[in-house]
């Protein structure tokens, strides 16, 4: 099997490692598949793929969707990012709670967070280049961002000065989400 779950957080995040065979040609790795991650219990339908470049120190974030649900495998095609999911379903034991890691070109892994996580990335390299799968069409109308400094989820962002869209410096506060919903 050439999909591995590396490891699960907060309830619903994987983190996937892919069997690569390299050689002095360079590497063959799969990326999907999937009768391998149906027996993985991992959605197997991404009706979008969704392809970013930024420069370092750009955040991207923290975006989510609920019209329809939108789940996201992410994964790092160029260069080093910093990845974060927050648990934003309410009810849940881990609401509020984040999960970030350092995912590249050259470790390969690839984040699954399930629909109720606001995503976000933070590019580390010089450009970083990020490919996602997601379980859903985007719709503007469905669809939210959470500030990337809440000081109430606490994110350990690798930069302190990032680089925004004036969408992302204008979201809302977890706390003002939260109570709109």
């Amino acid at each position: 099997m050439p999909f591995k779950i590396e490891s699960t957080h907060l309830n619903g995040i994987v983190v996937l490692k892919t069997e690569v065979f390299e050689d002095d040609r360079g590497f063959f790795l799969e990326v999907f598949r999937e009768d391998q991650f149906k027996s993985m219990g991992l959605p197997s339908y991404f009706p979008q793929d969704n392809h970013s470049r930024s420069v370092r120190g750009v955040i991207r974030g923290l975006h989510f969707q609920w019209d329809p649900p939108m789940g996201k495998l992410m994964r790092v095609i160029y260069g080093t990012a910093f990845l974060v999911a927050v648990d934003i379903r309410k009810g849940s034991p881990t609401l509020g709670k984040w999960f970030g890691i350092e995912v590249s070109a050259d470790n390969k892994l690839q984040v699954w967070a399930p629909p109720g996580f606001a995503r976000g990335f933070c590019v580390l390299s010089e450009v970083g280049e990020i490919q996602y799968k997601c379980t859903g069409i985007y719709n503007n109308k469905g669809e939210s961002n959470i500030i990337w400094n809440d000081p109430t989820i606490g994110i350990e962002w690798p930069i302190s000065k990032p680089i925004l869209s004036e969408k992302d410096t204008k979201a809302k506060t977890f706390k003002e989400w939260l109570a709109s919903k």
